[in-house]
């Protein structure tokens, strides 16, 4: 059996919050995944952009926070 591994960097948006209820939690939006980060920021700007206006949504019980842009490693094996 032949495996074959291919590696690439991409960068993509973590969704941050902060409240009482859940504490800080973080997660990896799926499918949300860009080639630069200039487009990644972009992305986070057009469609977040509200967030960093809006203290009621900064707020509990919500405690958004604006979505962060990370860098990240895609890893895909093809086993034949």
């Amino acid at each position: 059996m032949t495996v074959t591994k291919s590696v690439v960097w991409r960068w993509s948006v973590l969704w941050r919050s902060r409240n009482q209820l859940d504490g800080d939690t973080q997660r990896l939006m799926h499918g949300v995944v860009f080639n630069t980060r200039r487009e990644a920021r972009a992305y986070v700007s057009q469609k977040y952009g509200y967030i960093r206006h809006r203290p009621d949504l900064r707020r509990d019980p919500h405690g958004w926070r604006m979505p962060k842009v990370v860098r990240v490693i895609i890893t895909m094996e093809v086993a034949a």
